[in-house]
């Protein structure tokens, strides 16, 4: 089992993938942990950021750049203007999180194992694209012709939920 790891670690396309994993890991951790909502976003665009990161290493670069450009970068912002919209108390947690804290690791170290036993067990196949099977250009082709109706109904339904939050923004407003 251990051999699958020194294999991996003697690779050096391993080390991104760690470094970029982990990244998106502490960030969810911290996302969950805060108690500040600045510090939530701020750990969710590292989330992102990161997510993008392993896209590159997946050779889906047009991918990678949508998640920096939708969701580092607009939604980063949206909850950045959700943040200065609303009403927030900056009073801290009074009880102690001791027992929680506790809980969170156990979980988080049987997670972790579960995940380590399966993926060393797994036999992955080498499922290679087409060369150009994932570029933009079949992207944007698969989006305009056999995708496009899909593709205007996430946009209206993007619009409709933008409206709703600012009448929702407005109503508490007043």
């Amino acid at each position: 089992m251990l051999n699958n790891l020194a294999d991996n670690l003697s690779d050096l396309a391993s080390y991104p993938f760690i470094l970029f994993a982990v990244l998106a890991i502490i960030g969810g951790i911290i996302m969950i942990n805060s108690v500040k909502v600045v510090h939530m976003m701020m750990a969710v665009a590292l989330t992102f950021l990161s997510l993008a990161g392993l896209y590159v290493m997946l050779n889906a670069e047009f991918v990678a750049l949508v998640q920096v450009l939708i969701y580092a970068g607009a939604i980063s912002i949206l909850m950045m203007f959700g943040i200065m919209m609303t009403k927030h108390r900056d009073e801290e947690q009074k009880k102690p999180r001791s027992v929680h804290s506790i809980v969170t690791g156990i979980g988080i170290i049987l997670l972790f194992g579960i995940l380590w036993f399966a993926i060393q067990k797994a036999v992955f196949p080498d499922a290679r694209l087409a060369e150009g099977a994932g570029s933009s250009l079949e992207i944007g082709k698969l989006l305009m012709s056999k995708y496009a109706i899909p593709f205007e109904l996430m946009s209206v339904l993007l619009t409709v939920a933008l409206i709703g939050a600012i009448v929702v923004a407005k109503r508490e407003e007043e």
